[in-house]
């Protein structure tokens, strides 16, 4: 089920006959499971600063198989917004629902958006021309010169800096933070990636960079400030486990020429 429409960046309604096209220079995907706390008012931030930008932009929310009010607050919020697309998918699994909303998305660059903000969405603009120049894929990170971590509880940290020593072996040699859920693509960059993604489940990051460097894609990190959210979706034991057998499951793929 789709609930969408569209209008200028500060919710003002466009005449009908407009055809936005490529006008759009940025779409917003947020995968949400069970984010009813947290939606809402990250909705109103990232609203808030577009209505601020000179750039056309939507946002596209993707729920997937939630047993809350998720669905329900993002369909009042696109009552308020026009520029807002709805997709609500019942299958579970962040990869699938970041798929969905990429491939559904218009805008010239596509940015995935954690529905907790934990990177200040004002920031958003570092991943875009002209603050980044001629970027293919820009990701988010923690570990880059000049990035920030507030209130990461020690543990955590350490489990995320195993798995990303961990994907740097297996997969992805040289960048410090795959994990991150913030990352631009260019827009035929997104349609060639996540129309080869295979895996819905959370090690989906790893898998979308590391079919970007098969196509021979130059992957940006770029630092950010990063603050912890404890009402994390990650179940830290359970879901690393899972990712790290992901790792290996993305190799033999790429050798098996899945991706190709």
């Amino acid at each position: 089920m789709i609930c969408h429409s569209y209008g200028s960046p500060n919710g003002r309604p466009m005449a009908d006959n407009v055809n936005l096209g490529n006008e759009i220079l940025l779409s917003i995907v947020i995968p949400a499971h069970n984010e009813e706390r947290r939606l809402g008012p990250s909705l109103d931030k990232i609203f808030e600063f577009l209505s601020k930008q000179d750039y056309q932009a939507e946002v596209v929310v993707v729920e997937n198989g939630s047993s809350d009010k998720t669905l329900q607050i993002a369909q009042q919020a696109a009552g308020a917004h026009g520029n807002l697309k709805v997709i609500a998918e019942s299958r579970r699994g962040k990869g699938l629902a970041v798929r969905i909303g990429m491939l559904a998305a218009r805008g010239e660059y596509r940015f995935l958006c954690d529905a907790d903000l934990s990177m200040p969405i004002d920031q958003v603009n570092k991943f875009l021309p002209p603050e980044l120049a001629e970027a293919e894929v820009a990701i988010a990170s923690r570990e880059a010169p000049g990035a920030v971590i507030y209130d990461e509880p020690y543990h955590r940290r350490m489990i995320g800096r195993w798995f990303n020593r961990l994907t740097r072996l297996i997969l992805l040699p040289g960048l410090q933070d795959t994990q991150c859920g913030f990352k631009c693509f260019r827009s035929d960059i997104a349609e060639a990636i996540f129309t080869r993604q295979v895996i819905d489940g959370m090690a989906f990051d790893a898998e979308v960079l590391y079919i970007a460097r098969r196509m021979g894609h130059r992957i940006v990190e770029v630092p950010i400030p990063w603050y912890f959210d404890p009402d994390s979706r990650v179940r830290l034991f359970h879901d690393s486990g899972k990712m790290a057998f992901d790792l290996l499951a993305i190799r033999r793929n790429g050798k098996r020429g899945v991706y190709d």
